[in-house]
C-alpha cells in the first residue's frame, strides 16, 4: 500500500496478473450487482454459489485499471460465444418440455427432482427385468432385498421369478431385515446401483452374437452353413437354436414370408435370377420345393404359369449357379425385412399354430 492509503501501482499490477478466473468471476458479479442488475445465481449448483460467496468475501479495494481489464476480458468472452446451451439436465428438460410429449416431460421432471434430492432409485427401477435379475445374482443379499422392495410389485414379481430358486429364497428371507434400514442407507444403495448399472456399457459390436453369426451363415454356402450348425448344436444346443432362428434361407420362405408379401418381394429380383432359383429349388430337397411352390401359389396364375414354364426350360442348374440365385432371392427378402418394408413371421409362432 502507498503512504496515502491507495494501492501501490506495483502491487496492483501484480494482483492483476495473478487473478484467478474464480476471482475475476467474483469481480464481474460485484460489478453487475453494483449496477443494479438482477442475477439468477440461485440457478447455479450450491457448490458454485458457495465458492462465489467465498471469493467475493476476499475482495477488498481494486484499482480502476484492474477492474477495467477484467471487465474488458469478460466482454470479449461474451462476444466470442456463438450460443449457449442449457448446460445441465434440469435446464435441458425445462428447455425441451414444450416439445416433448406431456407424459415424458412430466416423467423427466419427476426423476430430475428426485435425483436432485439424492434419490437415484427411479434410474434403478427403470432398468430392464434382465438387468435387475443380473443385480439379484451379483449384489449382496441385503442389497437385493432392498432393491426388490423398491421395485413396482409386478416388476418385482417378474424379477423374482427369473432369479434362481435358492437365491430368490434367501433374498425374500432378508426382506424382513429391511425394516431397520435407514433412509440414508437406502439412498446410498440406490445411488451405487444407478452408477454401476444405470449406464450402458461400451460395446465392441452393435449387434448380438446370434445376429452376427446368423448374418455370416446367411451368406455362406449351404454345405458350410449346415456343417457349422451341426457342430454348434453339439457344443451349445441353445445357441445353435437361436442362430437357426436368425438365419433366413430360401427354404425358410414358405414358413416365414407372408403370402401377401410374395409379389412385392419378387419385384426386386432380376427375372433371370428368379427363374434360375425356382428351377434349382424345384429340383432340390423337400424344403426347397415347398418354398418354390409357395412362391408360385402366391403369384397370379399367368405369372406363375410362365415362371414354371421358364424354369422347366432352364433345365438342370449347376450347383454354383443355384447357390448364387437362391442366395440372391433370400438377400432381397432379408433387405426388405431389415428396412421394415415387410415383416417376417416368427417360426416359433408357426409351430404353435400347427400344434393347435
Amino acid at each position: 500500500m502507498s503512504v496515502d492509503g491507495g494501492m501501490d501501482p506495483h502491487l496492483a499490477n501484480h494482483e492483476k496478473q495473478t487473478l484467478s478466473r474464480r476471482r475475476k468471476a467474483a469481480m464481474v458479479v460485484q460489478i453487475l450487482i453494483a449496477d443494479g442488475d438482477a442475477l439468477a445465481l440461485h440457478e447455479l449448483p450450491q457448490e458454485l454459489q458457495l465458492l462465489l460467496t467465498q471469493e467475493l468475501g476476499h475482495l477488498r479495494r481494486i484499482d480502476k485499471s484492474t477492474v477495467a481489464a477484467v471487465a474488458e476480458e469478460f466482454v470479449a468472452e461474451l462476444d466470442a460465444i456463438g450460443f449457449t446451451a442449457p448446460g445441465t439436465h434440469d435446464a435441458a428438460v425445462n428447455a425441451l418440455a414444450s416439445h416433448l410429449s406431456p407424459e415424458l416431460a412430466e416423467k423427466l421432471r419427476r426423476q430430475t427432482a428426485q435425483v436432485r434430492n439424492g434419490d437415484h432409485w427411479p434410474d434403478v427401477t427403470d432398468l430392464t427385468v434382465a438387468q435387475l435379475t443380473d443385480i439379484m445374482g451379483r449384489e449382496s443379499i441385503m442389497v437385493c432385498a432392498v432393491t426388490l422392495s423398491k421395485l413396482p410389485v409386478a416388476k418385482a414379481a417378474e424379477v423374482l421369478a427369473k432369479t434362481p430358486g435358492d437365491r430368490a429364497r434367501r433374498i425374500t428371507y432378508a426382506m424382513r431385515q429391511t425394516a431397520d434400514v435407514s433412509p440414508r442407507i437406502v439412498q446410498q444403495i440406490g445411488a451405487a446401483l444407478a452408477q454401476d448399472y444405470g449406464r450402458a456399457a461400451a460395446l465392441a459390436f452393435d449387434k448380438a452374437p446370434v445376429q452376427r453369426l446368423g448374418a455370416i451363415l446367411n451368406a455362406a454356402q449351404t454345405d458350410t452353413r449346415e456343417d457349422v450348425l451341426v457342430a454348434l448344436g453339439t457344443e451349445d444346443p441353445d445357441f445353435a437354436t437361436d442362430v437357426r432362428k436368425a438365419i433366413f434361407t430360401f427354404k425358410d420362405i414358405a414358413t416365414r414370408v407372408k403370402p401377401t408379401d410374395v409379389p412385392n418381394c419378387l419385384r426386386n429380383v432380376d427375372g433371370t435370377i428368379l427363374i434360375t432359383a425356382i428351377a434349382a429349388a424345384l429340383a432340390a430337397d423337400e424344403a426347397h420345393v415347398a418354398s418354390a411352390e409357395f412362391i408360385l401359389q402366391n403369384l397370379s396364375q399367368r405369372m406363375a404359369g410362365q415362371l414354371r414354364e421358364d424354369a422347366g426350360e432352364r433345365g438342370k442348374v449347376k450347383k454354383s449357379e443355384a447357390e448364387a440365385a437362391l442366395a440372391e432371392v433370400t438377400k432381397v427378402i432379408r433387405e426388405m425385412a431389415d428396412s421394415e418394408a415387410i415383416t417376417l413371421r416368427d417360426p416359433e409362432e408357426n409351430e404353435e399354430d400347427e400344434a393347435a
